[in-house]
């Protein structure tokens, strides 16, 4: 039984790693991203919008395929992070998170965006007449009020990493204790015929998910009695 193997929770830990290093990543960079988004009024706004949306459209094999190629050690970015930084991003752990990062993106950026635009336009303003800093308004006025938004953004971006697969298998490919992720796993097993295996690593997902989702929603129903 693959419930008291070693490798069996390897595998387990290095997926829910994987997905709680892609989400804090994202949180940084979609909170900025989404704000700037929200509050744009650029021609090129539409423009940004579809560049960041593109994976939830784009097979994520495709996304994969040119990550390998970009970040290949024979290509000249992959060449550049090799004898400058010393990192190889093709087959390894970090390169998992920044595939991860840029497939999950709009499943951070879009509940934050949406956040911010739905709220109103006079609640910064009067934070700026009360002389407060850009970055105190932001912080201490527009984040407290979109937190719904926010956990909507990190449960999706967390859950998404998680059943990851094409981006995943293209740049990481099947390394045991490195690369070889739970959605991997399944795969693998299945392609064995090992379908008892691969029952194991599915249904565990499929219970850590929807204990992830009945939390989620709990507290949002909690918050919305409150208000």
């Amino acid at each position: 039984m693959n419930f008291i193997e070693e490798t069996f929770w390897e595998t387990l830990l290095l997926t829910v790693q994987l997905a709680g290093v892609t989400t804090g990543c994202l949180l940084v960079i979609g909170l900025p991203l989404g704000w700037l988004l929200a509050i744009s009024k650029s021609r090129l706004k539409p423009f940004f919008e579809a560049l960041v949306s593109m994976p939830l459209v784009l097979p994520p094999t495709v996304l994969g395929f040119y990550l390998l190629l970009t970040l290949s050690p024979d290509r000249p970015i992959g060449q550049w992070l090799d004898h400058a930084f010393n990192i190889q991003l093709v087959f390894t752990f970090s390169g998992l998170v920044v595939g991860s990062i840029i497939y999950s993106l709009p499943f951070m950026v879009q509940p934050i965006q949406a956040g911010f635009e739905s709220l109103p336009k006079h609640l910064a303003e009067a934070s700026y007449t009360l002389g407060k800093s850009r970055w105190i308004t932001f912080t201490k006025v527009l984040l407290p009020n979109i937190r719904s938004s926010i956990l909507s953004g990190l449960v999706l971006s967390f859950a998404h990493t998680v059943g990851e697969f094409g981006v995943v298998l293209m740049i990481g490919g099947n390394i045991p204790g490195q690369t070889r992720v739970a959605s991997i796993a399944i795969y693998d097993e299945v392609e064995g015929l090992n379908y008892g295996s691969a029952h194991e690593y599915a249904i565990v997902l499929v219970i850590f998910s929807f204990i992830i989702l009945l939390l989620v929603y709990t507290l949002n129903a909690q918050k919305t009695k409150v208000l």
